[in-house]
């Protein structure tokens, strides 16, 4: 690697992760000093700070059908596939509910969001952006129904956690901003309407990382860093080669938008799991909840994603990964 891609690398740091750990320590230190409760702000952005986000992004995102239609195969693919090998590990590794839930989440889902778009943009450009916009709008919908679901199964069963994903307002606000768009009923960009959208969907990431560090701010370490090196595992390692072979099977035309789905699928896991199991789920009685699982695993694999970030993206850009 030369020293020009090393000192651009270094550049990921700054302009798409150090926000991402100042903001969280800044909900750490609060959490610290202060008995925060985040089960409001769970609540918040659950049902009114995601749903903007994504309303927001549907109607005034530019999309190509074609790529919409193949990201979105492959965003559920890769999903379902990861659900499935992260189940049946987790159940072979002596997890159950509600752990289990979180070990399924923390694997399966990727930080495609506030980590995954400035990082494909900084590696990918412009057409890396938009690609990782409409993977995490996919995901978006996966996550706050499959798995809301796999959140809630573990506090009352499997029927309580489809209830309770019908209640989540994100599916019928894709429903609701697509046929805005098919309609030709979308407003102005500068709308006084879609700049309030975009002023509240745009408090959700930061928000969501608070919730990250209000949570890790209480949680058992000791306990909690010795159950998650399975999960990160499977998140960091076999993502990536998932993804891999599935966008190889969906034949993307474009090797951007390939590479960028590759690299999306490898981050590392998502904040959004730590809001749903904060919102649908039990403690348990082990000696770590579901939440405090999601939030080290949060931590440590986004650490642990810099360095295999870095050579995945050398990687993708020599052409050797596709």
């Amino acid at each position: 690697m030369s020293a020009l891609e090393l000192s651009s690398l270094v550049g990921i740091f700054g302009t798409a992760i150090l926000p991402i750990i100042a903001i969280a320590a800044a909900g750490f230190a609060l959490g610290r000093v202060k008995d925060v409760d985040a089960g409001p702000l769970n609540t918040i952005t659950v049902y009114v700070l995601v749903p903007a986000l994504v309303f927001h992004t549907l109607v005034m995102t530019p999309m190509d059908g074609e790529t919409v239609l193949l990201v979105a195969v492959g965003v559920l693919a890769v999903t379902l596939v990861m659900l499935a090998i992260a189940g049946g590990v987790g159940r072979l590794a002596g997890r159950t509910e509600p752990l289990l839930g979180a070990f399924v989440l923390t694997a399966a889902f990727a930080n495609s969001g506030n980590f995954g778009i400035p990082l494909s943009k900084f590696a990918f450009g412009e057409l890396g952006e938009s690609t990782a916009v409409l993977y995490a709008a996919v995901q978006g919908v996966l996550l706050y129904t499959l798995g809301t679901y796999v959140a809630a199964r573990g506090s009352g069963g499997a029927l309580a956690g489809v209830r309770r994903a019908a209640r989540i307002p994100l599916v019928y606000v894709v429903v609701v901003a697509l046929g805005v768009r098919w309609l030709g009923l979308a407003p102005a960009a500068g709308s006084s309407a879609m700049e309030t959208l975009r002023l509240v969907g745009d408090s959700s990431i930061p928000v969501m990382l608070l919730i990250l560090g209000i949570q890790l701010s209480g949680t058992d370490y000791g306990a909690a860093i010795g159950q998650v090196g399975l999960s990160n595992l499977l998140k960091l390692t076999v993502a990536p080669v998932v993804a891999v072979g599935i966008a190889l099977v969906l034949g993307f035309e474009n090797q951007t938008v390939a590479r960028v789905f590759i690299l999306e699928s490898a981050g590392p896991t998502a904040v959004t799991p730590i809001i749903l199991l904060g919102e649908f789920s039990e403690h348990g009685d082990g000696p770590i909840g579901p939440a405090e699982f999601a939030s080290t695993a949060i931590l440590t694999s986004t650490l642990l994603s810099i360095p295999i970030l870095t050579v995945l993206i050398a990687l993708l850009r020599a052409g050797v990964v596709i």
